[in-house]
């Protein structure tokens, strides 16, 4: 795969981990990033961030940023990754997270008509909280969506639906029923791109991740997920608290497994057309057994149950993978033991130096 390869938020965790592979894959390759202090400790050009790769400092809500970017740049491909996460923060920042997730979105794709320097191909990194609660089946196996939980549920610390179990995601399968603004934002980035996509012949391929963890997180963000937040109490020799009553389920998912599927689904020679992919490591893990297996590392006390929630938050998300392994060639090499031990060892590394 040849041509030049766009990639916005290209300085963050992904676009790092796929710079490489990039570099090789592409005879150019550019990304735009607004350096977020947030995500970015210092204003430096990260040092994971393969030299190969042009980097432009620029919003990508602002059509000034897309018009001086796209009077040098004339993408083959494009990888949208800019975005804001987090599911609290989103609850009350839904106006960052919607201009960002939302408006970025609709400038980048205005620009590149406006410039007639449509792309072959437009890969997004999507997530798995457009799916919301997704869909529960009771014991006479009837499918149904309980929702999002109500705060009232919460504070009785009814954490579950009784007499129900979470189905894993599977996009052809699961309806997308955001409870989070968060989830809604890059549920709306989704349909806007494919609508776009589908009107100028451009190919879209859609990755929705799960909890995506390892090397080259950032430590210093306070939404950059549970993996590194709780290795880094448990090194501190603290005990990791466990909201709700530690039994909160998620798929934790290596920066590499996801790098491998967004090269691949980038360089793919043709795509299935509306193809939505789901990446994970296809696997239930309670939070409290990642915060056991992370405390035996370090040999911290145990987990401590604390009974605290997150509004907007869901009780459960895991993914089948079978259709993303099958159409992709894709298969996850990280197991989550082998994940956390390396992310572990680079923690050390990154805060004894």
């Amino acid at each position: 795969m040849k041509g030049t390869c766009l990639v916005t938020g290209g300085a963050g965790f992904i676009g790092c981990a796929i710079s490489p592979a990039l570099v090789r894959e592409f005879d150019r390759v550019v990304a735009i990033d607004n350096m977020h202090p947030q995500i970015h400790a210092t204003p430096d050009r990260p040092s994971r961030l393969d030299a190969g790769v042009e980097l432009i400092v620029g919003d990508v809500t602002q059509r000034e940023t897309w018009d001086s970017l796209l009077k040098d740049v004339k993408p083959d491909t494009v990888i949208h990754l800019a975005a804001e996460t987090g599911t609290g923060q989103s609850l009350t920042e839904g106006t960052r997270h919607a201009m960002v997730n939302v408006v970025g979105t609709t400038q980048m794709l205005d620009a590149l008509v406006r410039h007639e320097a449509l792309p072959r191909r437009v890969v997004l990194t999507s997530s798995r909280a457009v799916y919301g609660e997704g869909a529960w089946q009771d014991a006479a196996g009837t499918v149904t969506y309980p929702g999002q939980r109500s705060r009232d549920q919460l504070e009785k610390g009814i954490w579950d639906f009784p007499g129900l179990k979470c189905l894993p995601f599977e996009a052809t399968r699961t309806q997308p029923r955001p409870t989070s603004i968060y989830g809604s934002t890059k549920l709306t980035q989704e349909m806007v791109l494919s609508a776009w996509a589908l009107s100028f012949g451009v190919e879209v391929g859609l990755l929705r991740l799960q909890n995506v963890y390892g090397i080259g997180q950032s430590l210093s963000n306070p939404y950059t997920g549970i993996v590194s937040l709780f290795a880094q109490l448990a090194r501190a020799g603290k005990a990791i608290p466990l909201y709700e009553d530690g039994e909160i389920v998620r798929d934790f998912v290596y920066i590499d497994d996801v790098a491998d599927a967004v090269i691949r689904i980038a360089t793919a020679q043709s795509l299935v057309p509306g193809a939505i992919y789901d990446v994970g490591l296809g696997k239930e893990t309670t939070i409290r057994e990642l915060a056991t297996l992370i405390s035996a590392i370090y040999g911290a006390p145990e987990p401590v149950v604390n009974g605290a929630f997150r509004n907007g938050d869901v009780r459960a998300a895991s993914a089948d993978i079978t259709r993303t392994s099958e159409q992709l060639g894709w298969k996850p090499q990280w197991s989550l033991e082998r994940g956390v031990k390396a992310l572990c060892a680079w923690i050390d590394e990154t805060r004894a130096s």
